[in-house]
């Protein structure tokens, strides 16, 4: 399961980045999260740490 990232809500703070322990959601170059749903092991940590709300299951 990956999640989807809402990149109008998305600041690009790397909250996210921090507490993924597979590290399939990183910030791009754009600044905004993205999410390598191959890479992803669905623990939903990144939906925990985001102070947006810019991440919820897909």
């Amino acid at each position: 399961m990956a999640v989807k990232v809402d990149h109008d809500k998305c600041v690009g703070c790397g909250a996210c980045e921090g507490g993924c322990p597979a590290e399939a959601i990183k910030v791009n170059d754009d600044g905004k999260a993205v999410c390598d749903a191959d890479a992803c092991v669905g623990c939903l940590a990144c939906i925990d740490n985001c102070p947006c709300g810019a991440i919820e299951e897909d």
